[in-house]
């Protein structure tokens, strides 16, 4: 047995991390795409791999320096379909006989196969005027490319998204007839992206099962940075084939954002996620069954307060499989169409990439913890016989010195229950004293949950030698939609107090807890919570905020999903202005004591950089010791292996500086 040791950054860098996986109709073979990383090259590369349901045969069957990525079996062609140089790629299940089916300049982004193996529905991201004329959309890049001006000129908003700026081309949907190597576009000069641009899926595009229609998920909205609108359509692809028009019908009917539209496999049915609420992001995704033949649609999930993702039907077109939050898991279950009834399948884990043989009996999905990065799995569709395939990471976590999560629930604010992630560090004496690091989540609308998170990993905050606990106060997902409502226009509220007991509840029952030794994190809203706690409590040691919200005012001039602060703080900041007023945490900065490290991203568009300026500044001017890690090639991330290393190392040397030992 390897000795034991505590985790490092680079062993966090050098998990092989499974992306997606794909399989054969019987189960029996699994196809994956992994990426590895290199500290040393600073960047990282997707390969494909495949391997027995059994756990045996493991073969890489595509390993070169460049990506390749979305492994897809097709069995109508008992080929495998992959992404390679941005193109579409066909071969034999063990790699040979490769075939490029594809060679677009505009390359392809993402790409599904009929039923029957004679057509490709894909997505790729061209001019609009260009559609996939190769010469026209290669002119079009080389003249801004080699133009001296490098101006834009905006007449609307959503000019850029996340961490890019959109620029004028769009995804647009194609189809491809294999054997004729003709191409169809069906969202011919579209303004609008296919999938949307956000709050969509990686599974907005799909064939009927007799291949002669299909449907898609787009957002038409004009005024895109307000509209959560998102909707599902459909083509009839007879009348494109005998070259008429796509024809697109719109079956969704809610103003919220609707997605992952999946044919039954008798053809009578398309179900889909439905959020009913619009210009709302964290809505309950909603089970929705549209009747092909009659055009009623119907909520089958009208009861179950889940909110449901990665929807499969049996083959016999009675039930949907979908995974689903649940507390600290992504667990998955089953409704049936006709009763309604609500089947817990899998539970207690992190369940994602849930796959379905073509005989029903067996899934086959990643699952992981936060001593286990994704492995793929297998399980009979009763809930019976878990079984793990993959074993990518085991010679190094055999390694790691650590311990599981544990959790625990206190009062929050009213009474409602909050429950909270635990970990303790490697060596855990319960007589000893531990400091201890509070873990704020991001989102809001998100949770902490088990699972090995590359960015914020709890097990690398426990290797320094700290307790850390990580809560899910309101706002949180996993705990019903209303828990979940309800920090909505109360961002500094309700929440506050949720995480405010969970801290005093720690230090007074958890006796291993150094109670002069405290320190908080966290990102996005979970910086922003820092921000609010640096004004209101003087309670930790020090904090670290990460691309937190701290001028809510500014933040709406300069972020580019507007929906999030208008449905968040209750309207603009001239027809609410007092709710950013009120939970603005700038509006409190000179009550801080507390020592501060800022960090963020030069390309972070969701919360741009000038929040960190205007909060590196206040803490300077007001003379809080304070510190400014700014990364200018990073977004709301930091995703290289280098500048996490940075990231890390800062994030300790400020705790540990801060540490003051023997002090309880």
């Amino acid at each position: 047995m390897p000795q034991k040791r505590l985790m490092t950054i680079d062993d966090l860098w050098a998990m092989e991390r499974i992306n997606k996986i794909s399989i054969t109709p019987d189960g029996n073979k699994i196809f994956y795409s992994s990426s590895v990383y290199s500290m040393q090259m600073n960047k990282g590369n997707s390969n494909i791999s495949s391997i027995n349901a059994d756990g045996s045969g493991r073969t890489e069957i595509k390993a070169t320096e460049k990506n390749e990525s979305s492994p897809v079996f097709v069995p109508a062609l008992n080929k495998l379909a992959f992404i390679y140089n941005d193109q579409i790629w066909l071969c034999d299940p063990d790699g040979a006989n490769e075939q490029q089916i594809t060679n677009y300049y505009a390359g392809v982004n993402s790409f599904k196969f009929s039923n029957d193996g004679k057509y490709i529905l894909f997505t790729a991201s061209v001019y609009p005027s260009c559609g996939l004329n190769n010469e026209c959309n290669e002119n079009k890049d080389k003249l801004a490319e080699e133009s001296k001006v490098k101006a834009s000129v905006f007449t609307e908003l959503y000019y850029r998204d996340f961490n890019h700026w959109r620029g004028d081309k769009r995804s647009h949907l194609f189809l491809l007839d294999v054997a004729n190597k003709k191409d169809y576009e069906l969202t011919p000069g579209a303004y609008y992206d296919v999938p949307p641009v956000a709050l969509g899926s990686d599974n907005d595009f799909n064939f009927s099962p007799e291949g002669s229609e299909i449907a898609f998920t787009a957002n038409k909205d004009r005024f895109l940075a307000t509209s959560t609108n998102n909707d599902i359509w459909v083509v009839n692809l007879n009348e494109v084939l005998r070259g008429g028009e796509p024809n697109q019908v719109k079956i969704s009917q809610s103003e919220g954002s609707d997605c992952e539209p999946v044919f039954s496999p008798d053809g009578n049915y398309i179900a889909f996620t439905s959020m009913e609420r619009k210009g709302f992001e964290a809505d309950k995704k909603r089970i929705m069954l549209y009747n092909r033949k009659s055009g009623d649609l119907a909520d089958i999930s009208a009861g179950i307060d889940l909110s449901a993702d990665n929807l499969i039907w049996s083959p016999d077109s009675k039930k949907i499989y979908f995974i689903a939050s649940s507390e600290v898991y992504n667990q998955v279950y089953s409704v049936d169409i006709e009763t309604k009834q609500l089947l817990a399948i899998l539970t207690g884990m992190n369940i994602a990439d849930l796959q379905l043989t073509a005989d029903g009996s067996k899934f086959l999905f990643r699952n992981q913890s936060s001593i286990m990065p994704y492995e793929i799995f297998s399980a009979n569709t009763n809930g019976t016989m878990v079984t793990r395939i993959t074993y990518l990471n085991q010679k190094v976590l055999n390694q790691m010195d650590w311990n599981g999560i544990e959790t625990f629930t206190v009062k929050g604010a009213g009474g409602t229950p909050v429950q909270s992630i635990m970990v303790k560090p490697a060596g855990f004496n319960p007589s000893a004293k531990y400091p201890l690091i509070f873990l704020i989540h991001g989102g809001p609308q998100g949770n902490w949950s088990d699972e090995f998170h590359y960015r914020w990993n709890l097990q690398m905050f426990a290797a320094g030698g700290y307790v850390v606990i990580a809560p899910n106060p309101r706002g949180s997902t996993g705990y019903g939609q209303k828990f979940t409502d309800e920090i909505s226009q109360d961002w500094g509220g309700k929440v506050y107090e949720d995480l405010m007991n969970v801290y005093d509840y720690a230090l007074k029952n958890f006796a291993f807890l150094d109670s002069n030794n405290t320190f908080a994190a966290g990102a996005s809203y979970g910086g922003y919570m820092i921000n609010w706690i640096a004004g209101h409590t003087n309670r930790f040691k020090a904090l670290v905020s990460h691309a937190g919200v701290f001028n809510l005012e500014s933040m709406y001039g300069t972020t580019e999903q507007l929906w999030f602060p208008e449905w968040e703080m209750g309207g603009t900041p001239w027809s609410n202005r007092k709710a950013y007023e009120k939970w603005s945490p700038h509006q409190f900065i000179q009550n801080c004591k507390t020592p501060m490290l800022v960090v963020h991203g030069g390309n972070d568009f969701r919360v741009p950089e000038e929040q960190a300026f205007q909060l590196f500044t206040s803490l300077q001017r007001l003379g809080i010791e304070s510190k400014f890690l700014y990364f200018p090639d990073e977004t709301h991330f930091v995703a290289k292996p280098q500048n996490s290393r940075l990231w890390w190392l800062t994030v300790y040397d400020w705790f540990e500086k801060h540490y003051t030992p023997g002090s309880n």
